[in-house]
């Protein structure tokens, strides 16, 4: 009699400490698609803008259109259906050195710099870029205690299980990381 509350003991023990590993992967997966949604929906607002800086910015620049054109490029890959997750990501992080090459391309166009149009969008721009720097910290916080919870003993054999795997990052590219200003 005493052999089968022991074991009922500690198979209640178990169910327990399985339940809590459980539910932590999926409340640390949740966490990180919830950051994913929050970056998603300020990507958005700024795909929402491209198109009214290129045709600002189209007007001054003409020799730079290759540029203009891979950036629009970019903002129809990001807003497909089919890229999702990590090449989102990627996509995302291609925009945003494409748009700061547009921006460092400004300096050279005095009368563009002193359009109200685009001193609007720079800003519009600018403030968009801020939140999705915040989204993007939350957003690899979030990845960071994921990614523990699913290398980590003992919840990484549930995560196993549940076949979670990696997820990647927001990175600063190799040109931002070499780029310095003095």
């Amino acid at each position: 009699m005493l052999i089968y509350i022991i074991t009922s003991i500690i198979i209640l023990l178990l169910l327990i400490i399985f339940t809590l590993l459980y539910n932590k992967l999926i409340y640390r997966k949740n966490q990180v698609d919830n950051a994913f949604s929050t970056i998603d929906v300020l990507l958005q607002k700024r795909c929402d803008l491209i198109p009214n800086l290129v045709a600002v910015v189209q007007i001054y620049m003409q020799f730079e259109e290759r540029t203009l054109v891979e950036i629009t490029r970019l903002r129809r890959k990001a807003n497909s259906q089919g890229v999702t997750g990590d090449n989102r990501i990627i996509v995302e992080d291609q925009i945003t050195r494409i748009l700061s090459q547009i921006m460092a391309a400004v300096e050279a166009y005095p009368e563009l710099k002193a359009n109200q149009n685009f001193l609007q969008l720079q800003y519009s721009l600018h403030e968009i870029e801020e939140q999705i720097s915040a989204a993007r910290r939350f957003y690899n916080t979030a990845v960071t205690e994921y990614n523990n919870a699913v290398e980590m003993f003992p919840s990484n054999l549930i995560a196993s299980w549940m076949q979670y795997r990696l997820k990647i990052q927001f990175q600063a590219t190799p040109e931002a990381r070499s780029r310095v200003n003095i």
